[in-house]
């Protein structure tokens, strides 16, 4: 029914303990400064608004920016965050699954981010990497992936509609389950494994969907549970900020409970499909026939052999480290 194990999942989230509690704290960094940029803003209209006898709207408007603010810091971050963060997590990760031990503590962290620089050289190269294959995977979801192929009843559009968008959602971890496979297949050439594991993963998407409508139901289900038992902690600290008003309470928890999803409820998803890209593609090789419906439905797919032609270096992982076909 599902390709993925959940006590397997726990097992591997308990071995990399040190990377959820770095993660955990980057994000709760991250959730701090959006409450603290936000607190300012709403302090900076409040007095703003004061003197135009709208302290209240002033308030509200001012939060609103500073909540801009500091989403666009993030913005700008988020190659450090993949770099530092998730690829280190990944590189963990797939060092477990292959049977191999980790060092404890910090050494786990130093040890993963060795791993990832030995794959990607720098940041910017990892980043270009992910954000091309977020680029194909979003063309190539929106072009094949639709639960109604999955569960083919008359009638029921919207709610067809409705649950396709939540199982999307469940699938953002794959441009790192594809980094993931980067890593496992220890890849002279990011950009032509990176293409290879495009192809795998295309040719075996209904495998895919299927997990992914499971997974939706228990990583959306804990972020909503999640978001429920901040609401009102955050409520009452929103509410300390001068002429806050509602809004910016559901906004924040929001963000908080972004911040748990993020450090802790993320990893359990890209794991959950990191063992099914992994289980499902074991022996494969490449179809062309897949390669051309991926060139067709997206440019971005044919750029990443022009990135892997200037890279240098074979087309495919080292003839030792590719599974049998």
């Amino acid at each position: 029914m599902m390709d993925f194990k959940i006590g397997e999942i726990i097992s591997l989230m308990a071995k990399t303990l040190p990377f959820l509690v770095f993660r955990f704290l980057i994000y709760f960094g991250i959730t701090l400064a959006y409450v603290l940029i936000t607190g300012i803003g709403a302090g900076i209209g409040y007095g703003i608004g004061t003197i135009g006898g709208e302290a209240e709207a002033g308030g509200l408007w001012g939060g609103m920016a500073g909540f801009g603010i500091a989403g666009a810091i993030m913005y700008f971050i988020r190659e450090y965050l993949l770099y530092l963060v998730k690829a280190g997590h990944i590189a963990v990760l797939v060092e477990l699954m292959e049977g191999r031990e980790l060092p404890g503590g910090k050494g786990q962290i130093d040890y993963a981010q060795g791993i990832v620089r030995e794959r990607f050289t720098e940041s910017s190269v990892l980043f270009g990497v992910d954000q091309l294959i977020k680029g194909i995977l979003k063309a190539f979801n929106r072009a094949f992936f639709t639960i109604a192929n999955f569960l083919p009843i008359p009638g029921i559009q919207g709610l067809v509609k409705f649950i396709n968008t939540i199982v999307n959602l469940s699938l953002t971890y794959l441009d790192e389950v594809i980094l993931a496979y980067n890593i496992k297949m220890k890849a002279d050439n990011p950009w032509a494994a990176s293409r290879t594991a495009l192809v795998l993963y295309a040719q075996n998407y209904k495998s895919f969907l299927k997990n992914a409508f499971w997974l939706a139901f228990i990583i959306w289900g804990l972020t909503f549970l999640v978001f429920l038992l901040i609401l009102a902690p955050v409520a009452g600290l929103v509410s300390l900020f001068p002429g806050a008003a509602g809004p910016l309470a559901l906004i924040i928890a929001v963000v908080f409970a972004w911040g748990i999803k993020q450090a802790v409820i993320e990893p359990i998803g890209m794991t959950a499909l990191m063992q099914v890209f992994f289980k499902v593609t074991e022996g494969q090789q490449p179809n062309p026939e897949w390669e051309g419906k991926l060139d067709k439905v997206s440019k971005k797919f044919s750029k990443l052999k022009e990135k892997a032609a200037d890279w240098g270096g074979d087309d495919k992982p080292p003839a030792s480290d590719q599974p049998a076909g």
